[in-house]
């Protein structure tokens, strides 16, 4: 029998969180349990109770409280989609300021494989500090979905056009892939 695999989803505050769902499900129908994190700025674009009841969990948003239940259950790969380009800097340099943010902090120094699939327009995606911080979490093993056959922004103001073929499963198929490649944890 195979062993369960969990996936962390973390959801960004940007147009397809709200069609997070998407992810959630194709996860499962590949054998995934998936747990959903959201940052502070993704909650408003999420339906939460549809997500728990989908997923089976709660949607994490921040840490636990003392006497709480357990973390979460340890990850056989992350996907963040969509992400911002606050979350893809912030993370590139190590911040660790919400929930999200820190879950992935430490995903990244474990080892796990981590899938980054931004959602920002072409001025956002041109500017140095964002393309720094896509080759700064390449260089830590971080597979961020962003080039010519992968993620391709949209011009200014044309994001909620974006919406419907935004490429979840592009996201899904390279955790799929790295979490093969990776061994198990000892």
């Amino acid at each position: 029998m195979r062993p369960e695999r969990v996936l962390y989803v973390v959801v960004c505050g940007a147009g397809p969180a709200s069609e997070v769902h998407r992810l959630v499900s194709a996860a499962q129908d590949q054998g995934w349990i998936v747990q959903v994190i959201a940052t502070p700025a993704a909650v408003d674009f999420l339906d939460m109770p549809r997500l728990e009841k989908l997923s089976g969990h709660p949607v994490r948003t921040e840490y636990r409280i003392s006497g709480a239940s357990r973390s979460l259950p340890s990850a056989q790969a992350a996907i963040v989609a969509p992400a911002t380009y606050n979350t893809v800097n912030k993370l590139a340099a190590g911040v660790s300021d919400n929930y999200a943010l820190g879950v992935l902090t430490e995903l990244i120094g474990l080892e796990v494989p981590v899938v980054v699939l931004p959602f920002v327009n072409s001025a956002l995606a041109s500017r140095r500090p964002f393309l720094r911080s896509v080759h700064a979490l390449r260089d830590e093993g971080v597979r961020v979905l962003f080039g010519p056959g992968e993620f391709q922004p949209h011009p200014p103001g044309s994001g909620g056009g974006q919406l419907d073929s935004f490429p979840w499963h592009l996201a899904l198929s390279e955790a799929e892939a790295m979490a093969q490649r990776t061994p198990p944890p000892t």
